[in-house]
């Protein structure tokens, strides 16, 4: 099928396949279309169309509630269309990708699940081909017997791999956390598709870096810290991270954290932000290299940064509350211009 995207700047002719999200053609044809979390919780991806002309797969994504159905508005990222249509885009278009790195579809099964804590998984992802990412992006991934794509961001990094790794929280109703956590999922299909995101880290910006997460938003700080680790940026630049869960048994991925502490030469400092009980006695001395606060993260990073955002580049992931907070304090307090500020908000 052929669609017609206007936007207020320019035209595309997408080819959609049938059963395709509109988001997901226009993306992989490189039309450079809003979007946050591309699986139906942020909104950012409305657009309008004659009644008829498309088909949403979830009415009742958290999305929808920015739509105003009245005047034809659906959501790309859960929408099909079944003809040739026209629809128009009414946000403002996102940056053209950099370095060329169009998403695509790939194939791909489940591995080395694990668990980190009571809540939260780690899994691979052992693709049939190989994919090129930026640190910080993320994939839409969908098993067979579970309607639509979740979003989760890559904690590797490598300038092309056949393995993706991923962090999942187990969410109350939540279908693909509870199919990992309940289910025997070991070894089964998955579709990916991707990299999506633009809340990357590039080393030739020579910047120092800022780094807030809540939960399992630290999966896409680790890959920020594994590029920015391995491109040397820790010689010559500094990097700060809060990372923000509920108590000290949700915290995960201290060693990996105390690594790279170690590895940035002492320009690199973690803060473990504890937003639901005090900071235990035994806390420092069981992980020497990190450094932990009470209180909700984006609150702690304000009362540790103080003036010392400089010039930095800031990274923020996680619940969209957690993100919303955390992006007024970087603006009021660290005045922050927008392009310095890339973030991702995943329900």
């Amino acid at each position: 099928m052929k669609i017609t995207v206007r936007t207020k700047h320019q035209n595309y002719t997408v080819a959609c396949n049938e059963g395709e999200r509109i988001l997901y053609a226009a993306l992989r044809s490189g039309a450079p279309l809003p979007y946050e979390c591309a699986t139906g919780t942020c909104g950012t991806c409305k657009a309008r169309a004659r009644p008829g002309d498309v088909r949403s797969h979830w009415q009742s994504a958290p999305g929808s509630s920015y739509l105003k159905p009245e005047r034809g508005e659906f959501l790309m990222c859960q929408s099909t269309a079944h003809a040739d249509c026209e629809i128009l885009v009414p946000g403002k278009p996102a940056a053209e990708v950099a370095g060329g790195l169009l998403p695509e579809y790939l194939k791909g099964a489940l591995c080395d699940l694990r668990m980190l804590t009571h809540d939260v998984a780690a899994f691979d992802v052992k693709l049939d081909g190989t994919m090129a990412f930026r640190a910080g992006q993320f994939v839409a991934v969908r098993t067979a017997g579970l309607e639509g794509y979740r979003a989760y961001s890559m904690v590797n990094h490598d300038e092309r791999t056949d393995r993706l790794s991923f962090v999942v929280k187990r969410l109350p109703g939540g279908g693909f956390s509870n199919w990992l956590f309940d289910g025997s999922p070991q070894n089964q299909p998955l579709e990916v598709f991707g990299p999506l995101g633009r809340a990357t880290y590039d080393p030739s910006e020579g910047k120092d870096i800022l780094c807030i997460a809540g939960g399992s938003g630290i999966a896409g700080i680790m890959s920020i810290l594994a590029h920015s680790t391995r491109a040397g940026h820790f010689e010559q630049h500094r990097g700060r991270v809060f990372f923000g869960v509920r108590g000290m048994r949700d915290v995960f991925f201290h060693e990996e954290l105390s690594d790279f502490v170690t590895r940035a030469g002492g320009n690199l400092e973690v803060t473990i932000a504890l937003s639901d009980e005090e900071v235990p006695a035994s806390a420092q001395s069981d992980y020497p290299r990190l450094g932990f606060a009470t209180g909700m993260v984006h609150l702690v990073t304000s009362e540790r940064m103080s003036d010392q955002y400089g010039d930095a580049v800031a990274f923020v992931a996680g619940p969209p509350p957690m993100v919303d907070g955390t992006l007024r304090v970087l603006i009021v307090e660290g005045r922050l211009p927008a392009s310095s500020i890339r973030y991702d908000k995943f329900g």
